[in-house]
């Protein structure tokens, strides 16, 4: 279960990478946009704000995320924005929207041609599909540390039946999948890059609120420990740099696709 309040004040680089693609659309103000996993909604009320003759529309399948979204920003200040809750996989909109957003979301997804054929029946002609998400090659050495980290005496008896549950797509396959659902691409890239946190600190609370497949594994009164040793492990491996900063090496899915 996600906890929307802890992911806010941990999910800085998410809305600056957000805001980056963002700022290469040329959005004129009035567009109609969609986002595909919302989350706490901060990215979305951005959206809403850029585009004040637009419409903005933040779905999320987290029932606590859009509880906390649609209190936090309420359409008495956001008038043209809105969120709902839905699955990724599931889009029931018809030719509503010129743009559909989607940050940091779809590696937790795992039927994509599912994703892009709802995206193509929810775009009107020439609207346009962006996207930024984990891909092949993501968090490899945060995933090298959980792996030693379950396999340890002290942790593995709570992993006997984990499955690894992100999705971390190459370009190739993608490419396949947009072309069959209609889409004409302009750019599709796997693009590295460097996350950071400040200290010890954003580093837990990043593996705190964002990897909780690992997490929620361990019953609540010893995830602590758990989220220390992984932090532990891995500065050890991976240390803070003379700033004080962690550092996550990342590699993006970015899409920029038009419907045909």
């Amino acid at each position: 279960m996600w906890n929307p309040e802890d992911y806010a004040k941990n999910s800085d680089a998410q809305l600056k990478w957000a805001r980056e693609l963002r700022q290469t659309l040329n959005l004129q103000g009035d567009e109609s946009v969609l986002d595909v996993g919302c989350g706490d909604g901060k990215i979305t009320a951005d959206f809403s704000t850029a585009l004040p003759k637009g419409r903005v529309v933040g779905i999320d399948s987290s029932p606590e995320m859009i509880v906390y979204a649609t209190r936090t920003y309420a359409v008495a200040e956001y008038p043209n924005l809105s969120f709902a809750c839905l699955d990724a996989r599931s889009l029931d909109f018809d030719h509503e929207f010129d743009l559909c957003f989607s940050n940091a979301t779809l590696h937790w997804v795992d039927n994509h041609q599912a994703f892009l054929n709802g995206v193509s029946r929810a775009l009107r002609s020439g609207g346009r599909l962006v996207i930024s998400c984990g891909g092949q090659g993501n968090a490899s050495d945060i995933l090298q540390v959980f792996s030693e980290l379950v396999s340890s005496e002290t942790w593995k008896r709570y992993f006997d039946a984990f499955h690894n549950p992100y999705f971390f797509y190459g370009d190739q396959d993608y490419a396949l999948w947009l072309k069959k659902a209609g889409f004409n691409i302009e750019r599709l890239e796997l693009i590295p890059k460097d996350m950071t946190h400040l200290g010890k600190e954003g580093l837990v609370g990043w593996i705190r609120t964002t990897w909780m497949p690992f997490t929620y594994c361990i019953p609540e009164s010893n995830r602590g420990n758990f989220i220390a040793d992984f932090v532990e492990m891995y500065l050890d491996q991976i240390p803070l740099d003379q700033h004080g900063l962690a550092h996550v090496r990342m590699v993006r899915l970015e899409v920029n696709a038009l419907k045909s």
